[in-house]
């Protein structure tokens, strides 16, 4: 099968072996997603090497349950072991032994074919697009945010970053009813979001002096955020941090113990959710499409995934 796969220095198609296996569906990939994990792996980011990906919509073509077998599904991407401490206290996305769909010790969805457990497949409302459906790992993501600490509709809330989860994670937050900015350096993004109704953008560098807000959630992608988000969050406020970054950062802790600021990460999120979401069209993602190319022209859309402002990239193997 044909694959686009990463030896550590480039990605490009190359023709593999179709996965094989008695326990786990194999899933013919019908769209794989480009996002900001995967040009981070390019990078060097989790040392990775195999097929890349992990966005992706398909349908299940051979499973050890038959009743999944023609079914069109999305798949959640951590595969973990189930046996030890960390899996049987229920926080298997954390289990330390864990395989990452695309990521960390399996091939991924940028390809013919993929394989993974039943117990991570979701099947896809039929009114779902293939194209939409591709968002819903991202979306999943960006509704993670809501499942430890939900925002009250009293409060303010800043999302640092108008790339595609930035433009996901601000049309969610909207969803709690509270009063919701969006600060980023290509405003010409959100106007593809019209349509979605009346957000306020902020360009980075246009931040009123001396305004705060009750939460920042930091999707910039750029080791810069942090220090935006910490200059922006009021005294006991909330950081949540979305981006996943190769390079290290210098953390000024004694500002959060001073303001008493809480900092925490949130990466993976619940899929059925994110299905329903996408289903009852609360959130719009076919604006955030840049592009679709067919899996053959994967080069050419790693470059346009590459360009400065570039949105959603995909892969079509149809």
């Amino acid at each position: 099968m044909r694959a686009l796969v990463f030896d550590g220095v480039g990605a490009a198609i190359r023709t593999v072996p179709e996965p094989s296996t008695t326990t786990e569906a194999l899933i013919r990939v019908r769209m794989a997603g480009i996002c900001a994990t995967d040009r981070e792996i390019l990078k060097g980011y989790g040392q990775f090497r195999g097929v890349l990906g992990h966005e992706f919509v398909g349908v299940v073509e051979e499973s050890p349950d038959p009743g999944w077998i023609g079914r069109r599904v999305v798949g959640e991407i951590n595969c973990p072991c189930h046996a030890c401490a960390v899996c049987q206290r229920g926080d298997g996305i954390h289990c330390p032994h864990r395989q990452v769909l695309g990521i960390h010790g399996r091939d991924g969805a940028m390809a013919e074919y993929c394989l993974l457990p039943l117990s991570n497949l979701h099947q896809v409302p039929v009114t779902v697009t293939d194209q939409q459906a591709v968002f819903v790992e991202p979306l999943a993501a960006a509704l993670a945010i809501l499942e430890r600490h939900p925002p009250r509709p009293s409060q303010t809330i800043a999302v640092i970053g108008d790339g595609k989860l930035g433009l996901l994670v601000i049309q969610v937050m909207r969803l709690t009813g509270a009063r919701c900015l969006l600060v980023g350096r290509h405003p010409e993004k959100w106007q593809r979001m019209t349509h979605c109704g009346e957000i306020p953008f902020i360009l980075e560098d246009q931040w009123p002096e001396g305004q705060q807000v009750d939460m920042v959630v930091e999707c910039s992608g750029s080791p810069s955020g942090l220090d935006l988000a910490l200059r922006w969050v009021r005294p006991r406020g909330r950081i949540v941090m979305k981006s996943t970054l190769r390079s290290q950062h210098t953390l000024n802790l004694t500002a959060i113990a001073l303001h008493e600021i809480s900092v925490e990460g949130s990466r993976c999120g619940p899929f059925p959710p994110a299905l329903k979401v996408l289903e009852r069209g609360l959130v719009q993602v076919d604006p955030l499409i840049d592009a679709i190319f067919p899996l053959h022209q994967a080069s050419e859309a790693l470059q346009r995934a590459l360009r400065p402002g570039s949105l959603k990239v995909i892969l079509s193997t149809t």
